[in-house]
């Protein structure tokens, strides 16, 4: 619903007394829309197409990988070991 003139020069008015008296007010006021704008941008953003994984995200998967890996390495060389140990204790 459209607002009428007399309607759109009040609040004009009422906008305009507002700044005059109370600046901070305003400076805050500023600040939450232009907080606002970015959050829905950002939005916008990342429901239109598919969303990247943030970057701890991804360094805590590499790590990880890297800890499995070394668990991994490190239990193929504790076997080794052993069968080596139990083919010499076989062989004597």
């Amino acid at each position: 619903m459209a607002w009428s003139q007399d309607e759109e020069r009040m609040l004009a008015q009422i906008e305009q007394h507002l700044v005059d008296d109370d600046p901070r007010l305003v400076a805050r006021l500023e600040s939450f829309n232009e907080r606002v704008r970015r959050s829905e941008a950002r939005s916008k953003d990342q429901s239109g197409g598919r969303r990247r994984p943030r970057r701890s995200t991804v360094i805590i998967l590499i790590s990880w990988l890297l800890i499995a890996t070394l668990i991994a390495t490190l239990l193929i060389m504790v076997l080794r070991h052993e069968a080596a140990a139990l083919a010499l204790a076989a062989a004597f």
